[in-house]
């Protein structure tokens, strides 16, 4: 009998900015924890904002990294993510966690995507639980749950902070700053130095910092479900 199933939400965004440099979602950001899930027997559904292919940020394509060797191999999992489930088809009562993958791209179209905000609310609502690591954090920043509140209010939350994005050189580039919207929307952002792992966890909502936090991301999201009995 399969365990409790997870919604994997990768961006659709491809480009970044007005540079005309690609972007897209960042692999390690995705396969360490896609399988400390499903070596833990949890099942995963991958989805985007447009459904179909999920661009990929060439620049992440480290295959010293052997859970992204392992993803590239993965036949399996390497089609999930070319044939994504359109977020409008997802329905939250299939899921007891989602989880966003960072890369650039969430930070133009999962920040603002409406159908992923309301998966993420309706889930979170139903005892699921709330996970993103590094820019990933763009998918959750602006959910708003039924209360009216934002989902980060008054919790510990972290994301890709200001401080590496000078360093990327790319803070002229984002529609945003993720560490100054995450903490005016009432989050309680804490951070590590620079590129260093940071794991948050508060309550049902569990984000990571940066590439470095993505294996943590997957063992504080396999704990946090199997503490649940999943």
């Amino acid at each position: 009998m399969s365990r409790a199933k997870v919604l994997i939400v990768l961006t659709s965004h491809d480009r970044m900015g007005d540079t005309g440099e690609p972007t897209g979602y960042y692999l390690p950001e995705l396969t360490h924890p896609l399988y400390a899930l499903l070596d833990a027997g949890f099942d995963v559904d991958i989805s985007s904002p447009k459904g179909g292919a999920a661009p990929m940020d060439p620049r992440s394509k480290d295959l010293d990294d052997p859970e992204n060797k392992r993803f590239l191999d993965d036949q399996n999992m390497t089609a999930k993510v070319k044939h994504s489930l359109k977020l409008a088809d997802a329905k939250a009562q299939d899921y007891k966690a989602i989880l966003y993958p960072g890369g650039h791209g969430p930070m133009w179209d999962l920040a603002e995507d409406q159908v992923s905000q309301s998966l993420a609310r309706q889930i979170y609502e139903h005892n699921g639980v709330v996970a993103a690591v590094c820019h990933g954090s763009a998918g959750i920043v602006n959910v708003k749950l039924s209360s009216g509140t934002y989902l980060v209010a008054g919790k510990q939350v972290t994301g890709f902070s200001n401080e590496e994005e000078d360093a990327a050189g790319l803070s002229k580039v984002m529609p945003f700053m993720l560490e100054s919207l995450l903490a005016e929307r009432g989050g309680k952002y804490v951070k590590s130095p620079l590129w260093k792992e940071k794991v948050v966890i508060d309550g049902r909502l569990i984000t990571g910092q940066n590439p470095a936090s993505a294996k943590g991301i997957g063992i504080q999201l396999v704990k946090a479900l199997s503490d649940q009995g999943n």
